[in-house]
Order: C-alpha cells, then sequence, then structure tokens
C-alpha cells in the first residue's frame, strides 16, 4: 500500500516562540521527514479562528487527504472536535482520533452521552498510555494505544547514583500542575539538606507570580531559579545540571516532560495523579505518592538523595521503559493505525 497522505488536526500551536511544540506536530515533522506527504491545521490563535480555519481547510483539502489524525481535548475543546469529526464523517474522510488531557474521563462522566456520540464517529480510537484507553469509557475495548513520540537522540542519558539535592520541576504555571508544593516540597528537604536547590521552568499561566511571593514567604529567595520556558537545547542543559525530576500534578495524562527527564537519566519522583501510575511503575521506575501530600512528596525526594542503589535502579529502568516512544517503534504502530483504517473490512 503506498504511503496515505495524512492530515492532523488539532491546536498546531507550538510552534510559536516560547512554546512546546504538540505531540501532533511532533508527528507531523516526524512523517514529513520520513518522506510522507503531510497537512496539518490549525495553527490560528483562538479557539474560533481555528474552527473556522480547520473547517475551512478540511473543504478545500478533502479530495487529497486519505486520513485525518484528530486531536481530541476535553473543555471547550471538545465542540472543535465534536465539528470536526462531524465534517470528516460527512465526507467520508477516514477519521483518528487521539485521545489527549488527564481531564478526559472526567469530562466524560459529566457528558457521557456527547462524548460516546463523537468517539463513536472515530475509524479508530488512540490513546498515547493505558490510561485513557481504560479510564474512558466510550473509548474501552476499542482503542488501541501507541505511545507518545519521544527524540531519544536529542538527550544524553546519564545514569544517576550519587545525587546532588538539585531539583527540577518543568510545567506550566497553573493550578493543576501544583507548583505551590514543589516549593513546599523544598522547604521541607532543605531541614535535613540546606544545599537543596529547586529549579522551576515553564511557561506562566496565572501562578507564576504566586509562586514568587510563596518563595520570598517560605524563605527559598537563595534556593529557587526561575529561567522561564526552556526550549530543546536550555532543556538538554537543565537535565544535565539536576540530578532529580520533581513532578506535582493534581492532573495528568501522559507527561512528556516526565519522558524527556527519564530519557535523560533524571530519577523521577512525582504523583499518582491521572495516567502516571500507567506510565511509570511505582519504586520501579519512579517513586510515585498522591497529590497534595507534601510529606509523602518530600520524604519521597529525601529517600532517594539519600539510596544511591533506589537512585540508580529508577535512573535505569524509567530510561529503559523510554525505548518505546522511540520514533521508529512508533512509527511502526502508527503504520498499523492507517492500514486498518484504509484497509477495506
Amino acid at each position: 500500500m503506498a504511503q496515505p497522505v495524512l492530515c492532523f488536526v488539532g491546536p498546531m500551536i507550538g510552534r510559536k516562540p516560547g512554546r512546546n511544540p504538540t505531540q501532533s506536530e511532533v508527528l507531523a515533522d516526524l512523517f514529513v521527514a520520513a518522506g510522507w506527504t503531510v497537512r496539518e491545521t490549525s495553527s490560528q490563535p483562538g479557539r474560533p479562528l481555528r474552527l473556522l480555519d480547520t473547517l475551512s481547510c478540511l473543504l478545500r483539502w478533502w479530495r487529497s487527504i486519505d486520513v485525518v489524525v484528530l486531536s481530541v481535548f476535553s473543555g471547550p475543546a471538545f465542540i472543535m472536535a465534536d465539528l470536526t469529526c462531524a465534517l470528516t464523517r460527512f465526507l467520508r474522510l477516514p477519521t483518528i482520533m487521539v485521545l489527549h488531557g488527564g481531564n478526559l474521563p472526567d469530562f466524560e462522566r459529566r457528558h457521557p452521552r456527547w462524548v460516546r456520540r463523537v468517539l463513536d464517529r472515530a475509524d479508530l480510537v488512540v490513546s498515547p498510555s493505558p490510561y485513557l484507553a481504560t479510564e474512558v469509557a466510550a473509548a474501552r475495548d476499542r482503542t488501541t494505544v501507541i505511545p507518545n513520540v519521544l527524540d531519544l537522540d536529542g538527550w544524553d542519558f546519564r545514569c544517576r547514583r550519587v545525587l546532588r539535592p538539585k531539583l527540577l520541576w518543568m510545567r506550566t504555571f497553573h493550578p493543576v500542575y501544583a507548583p505551590e508544593v514543589a516549593l513546599r516540597v523544598l522547604q521541607r528537604v532543605r531541614a535535613d539538606r540546606p544545599d537543596a536547590v529547586l529549579t522551576m521552568a515553564g511557561q506562566d499561566k496565572g501562578e507564576l507570580e504566586r509562586t514568587r511571593a510563596l518563595v520570598t514567604e517560605l524563605g527559598l529567595i537563595d534556593a529557587v531559579a526561575f529561567p522561564g520556558f526552556l526550549d530543546e537545547h536550555a532543556k538538554a542543559r537543565a537535565f544535565d545540571e539536576h540530578d532529580l525530576y520533581l513532578h506535582t500534578n493534581r492532573v495528568d495524562n501522559t507527561p512528556v516532560s516526565v519522558l524527556e527527564a527519564a530519557a535523560a537519566g533524571l530519577p523521577v519522583v512525582g504523583t499518582t495523579a491521572g495516567g502516571m501510575p500507567y506510565l511509570l511503575e511505582d519504586g520501579r521506575d519512579a517513586v510515585l505518592v498522591p497529590p497534595d501530600d507534601v510529606e509523602a512528596l518530600a520524604t519521597a525526594v529525601e529517600r532517594v538523595l539519600a539510596d544511591p542503589d533506589l537512585a540508580e535502579a529508577l535512573s535505569t529502568n524509567a530510561h529503559q521503559l523510554v525505548a518505546a516512544s522511540a520514533w521508529p517503534a512508533v512509527l511502526e504502530q502508527w503504520q498499523h493505525a492507517f492500514d486498518q483504517v484504509l484497509t477495506p473490512s
């Protein structure tokens, strides 16, 4: 079978300065580099303009597209997925829906009929981890798991054994990522390890000012750095300069930042939010505790810092785990997915 012409549909807004590329953009670029013909939509700012651009592009391109790969998010973004897949169904375009976001199971519990109606239009449903494949009832037993792709060549693996108390937190400053929890964890750790420091990197989504104020309140001014958004080169330097990755999310699915940290060899201490237990095994690939449990997170950090054998095991095991996200393995799974939706029953 000849390579199909692909159309990635979703919020393609990660190419702008100061933004991380979305998984759809990463995949689109990798397929293009591999010689595939790819279209993508839309990079328009704001959902109304993005929706109009998406629908108009599909109407212009539909005769030259073989497969639509549609990103499905919860909340207001689900309206976009609904209208888009209604059009692709009308145009008889084979459509693969890719589930995103740790809030999707809760969104389905509030809107079960709506979610089922939309997902039933898919020729195939894909999830980046078993979490959404299991927790989204409308997709259960009919979802293919294809992990998020990761450029393992972009991260130099260094096995950690004897750790410096240099912690890295790298998410958006937003309540669901609990940046204030990371600071309170650092405060607890510094009671026994006064040389412990924390770097908090990422975009501001409303919590940066409050986080900076809490640094002052907790007396951590000399122990916390805010480098802002990190591009790929700055991220690689950050991974090299730190020895433990702290993940404090309250909601999660399959965080690429955790996979990147593991690829670089940083042991991960994180929460059991959402898809994390489906991604990493507690005690083997990471140390996981309940969200918002500052004491448990601090104890876990101190445990990993004090135990070289545990640190080495976490570093090695997690690095081996992320091999499943390497492009050759992910490409093979996507090729099989395309064959499924394009091969007549």
